[in-house]
């Protein structure tokens, strides 16, 4: 089950028809305010933090999450 912040950051992912391996940056206010959503996603090993700063890509498990919370 995810939290409100972390289907908010799914729903993202889903706007821009984000698929596994597919970099997505999050910048100012807009990732200020979901960094510890976006963390507790990496730790759950639904999304990668890719190296620069704000960009996050989905793995299949968190491609596969975000289709289901449609």
């Amino acid at each position: 089950m995810l939290s409100t912040p972390e289907q908010t950051i799914m729903q993202t992912f889903r706007q821009f028809g984000m698929t596994p391996n597919k970099m997505l940056c999050f910048y100012g206010q807009d990732l200020e305010g979901k960094e510890k959503a976006l963390d507790s996603l990496v730790e759950k090993n639904l999304l990668v933090r890719e190296k620069f700063r704000g960009a996050y890509s989905l793995t299949s498990a968190g491609y596969a999450q975000m289709r289901c919370s449609a």
